[in-house]
């Protein structure tokens, strides 16, 4: 029954990567909230020190707490993207796996007859 077991790991390794892209679904999610909060505090304060408005967008993206802000949500992403490209694999493997499943196995009532 070796299929089985390989089958019934990868369902488990689904059910805990689903819930790890909950956490970092999460994690990418409030990155992107920081971000923007500090995109926009930012660009104002420079709008406030009069900087000229058209060339606030150039600066403000250089200013090292955005651009910090911006890679770890640039890294959240990446890890969510992976996990779900993890998932969309392991559903893959175990499709295989149930398919291999059942021609080796099949319908046993219906061979026995």
């Amino acid at each position: 029954m070796e299929l089985y077991e390989q089958i019934e790991g990868k369902s488990r390794e689904l059910t805990v990567a689903i819930k790890r892209l909950s956490e970092t679904g999460t994690a990418l999610a409030e990155a992107e909230r920081d971000y923007k909060m500090s995109l926009s505090k930012k660009s104002l304060e420079l709008k406030d020190g009069g900087m000229a408005v058209t060339l606030i967008d150039k600066v403000v993206y250089g200013l090292r707490e955005v651009a910090d802000l911006r890679f770890k949500r640039d890294v959240a992403e990446a890890i969510y993207s992976a996990n779900q490209e993890f998932i969309n694999v392991t559903k893959l493997q175990l499709r295989l796996l149930e398919n291999q499943y059942e021609r080796e196995w099949g319908d046993v009532s219906n061979s026995e007859k």
